[in-house]
């Protein structure tokens, strides 16, 4: 049951990653903010999932733990892509954008976690 639950919940993340990749913005055409923003919402509702599971529903049943942590964040954030783009970035002699790449992506994914987390643990 819990790999069902980690499937489901990936498939359901990748959509809406895909989602993410088909908005039109026009105005950043040589940055890769698709990919940026899937992986501030994804780092955001984790924090607020892990809020949630630590303080609020400690007793949930695995399966939704790692349907929605595991499975739908995993889903929706990438990584891999992250990774591709600033490489293509270097690759292209953009070494600004890729450096500021990885310096927005990395902080504001960590700041989005650590915001979800204490709007939840904080709320009374």
């Amino acid at each position: 049951m819990q790999y069902l639950a980690i499937f489901v919940g990936g498939g359901l993340g990748s959509l809406c990653r895909y989602a993410i990749s088909r908005i039109s913005i026009p105005f950043f055409q040589s940055f890769p903010i698709h990919t940026l923003l899937a992986n501030l919402c994804s780092s955001a509702i984790l924090g607020l999932l892990t809020g949630l599971f630590l303080a609020k529903f400690s007793n949930a049943a695995d399966e939704w733990k790692l349907f929605a942590a595991t499975g739908f964040c995993g889903g929706f954030s990438t990584f891999s892509t992250f990774s591709l783009e600033t490489f293509k970035l270097i690759q292209s002699n953009h070494y600004g954008l890729a450096f500021l790449y990885v310096l927005l992506s990395v902080s504001l994914c960590v700041a989005m976690v650590a915001l979800g987390y204490f709007l939840i643990v904080s709320y009374k």
